[in-house]
């Protein structure tokens, strides 16, 4: 179905700001809600962040990340971005976009809610 791609990870100090981009291909995404996440060696995979699409766009955050972190999606690109801003040690991980299904307007935080996964980009907030 669709195909999902990571760019923008790198290294950086703590209180700098990072910006990741997801691109799709293989079909038009529609109203279908993105979303990041991120995991930590030895961690397990956290939500971090979706954007949905009623009548526009909708956003929702991990408390970790609130005030820090903005989704953003482009629908006549196919594109979704994440805005780091204020980064820490502790965001340090491989971060995920995904993609969900179309028509599906509430906030999804659950891996299971999403059909679509890119391969990770990594991030390094050195202190």
């Amino acid at each position: 179905q669709v195909q999902l791609l990571e760019s923008g990870g790198g290294r950086v100090q703590a209180g700098d700001s990072l910006t990741l981009s997801c691109a799709a291909s293989g079909r038009t995404l529609a109203n279908a809600p993105w979303a990041w996440f991120r995991q930590a060696p030895g961690k397990d995979r956290y939500f971090v962040a979706t954007v949905a699409y009623w009548r526009g766009p909708n956003t929702y955050y991990a408390d970790s990340v609130k005030g820090r972190f903005s989704i953003s999606r482009d629908n006549a690109k196919n594109t979704a971005d994440l805005y780091m801003n204020n980064l820490r040690p502790e965001d340090t991980a491989v971060y995920y976009c995904a993609v969900g299904r179309d028509d599906e307007f509430y906030f999804n935080v659950e891996e299971r809610d999403y059909v679509s996964w890119g391969q990770g980009t990594q991030v390094t907030v050195s202190s």
